[in-house]
């Protein structure tokens, strides 16, 4: 019969502090706490995945906890224990669509107030998917110069930016690129100029 995997709730892993060199790795699934050999010096000799602790084991081992605290810091330590007293934070690992989807029903100011909550909502808050779902949101529809500033742009200055200003450097860039093609015409006629003279003279 076929072993169901358990859930990963927290895996990290890094090397120790100086002067330490082992590299130390933890794995809290949904059932238990998987700490590698380094972070149980009277284990040192066991295999990886070999230690397992249950979530009550794991509360009270004050000796593992420690080392996790020295390897780690604090702050997953603190996770760590949350997690094993049931309190984990199942938002943090839906799918990034599904992120997206909640923040679409969000003002502004909360979605400012997520971007601070932690450094994966930061990091959501000011990507490429949030703002153009944003600016689509509040238009009818996206005209393809605005879709192709963007690009060259990004989707939070289009947002934050009018249409007045919008239309303005959408103007610019036509004019920037026409003056590009003319100039990249009028190199392509001197060059055929130049090879028609050249073959002429060789004749």
């Amino acid at each position: 019969m076929a072993k169901v995997q358990e859930e990963s709730l927290l895996e990290i892993g890094g090397q120790g502090p100086a002067p330490i060199k082992d590299y130390y790795h933890l794995l809290i699934t949904s059932t238990q706490v998987n700490p590698s050999p380094h972070l149980r010096a009277e284990f040192r000799n066991a295999r990886p995945g070999e230690l397992k602790e249950s979530h009550s084991e794991y509360l009270e081992d004050s000796t593992l906890q420690r080392q996790v605290k020295i390897v780690f810091g604090p702050g997953i330590l603190n996770y760590s224990l949350d997690l094993c007293q049931g309190q984990a934070d199942y938002l943090l690992r839906l799918p990034e669509s599904i992120h997206l989807k909640i923040m679409s029903h969000l003002d502004l100011e909360d979605v400012a107030r997520l971007a601070g909550t932690c450094c994966r909502f930061k990091q959501l808050c000011s990507s490429e998917e949030f703002w153009e779902q944003t600016v689509r949101m509040h238009w009818d529809t996206v005209p393809a110069e605005v879709e192709e500033l963007a690009e060259e742009l990004g989707w939070r200055n289009v947002f934050f930016t009018n249409k007045l200003q919008l239309q303005k450097q959408i103007s610019r860039r036509k004019q920037r690129n026409q003056s590009g093609a003319g100039a990249a015409h009028l190199a392509r006629v001197t060059w055929m100029s130049l090879l028609r003279a050249s073959s002429e003279s060789s004749l």
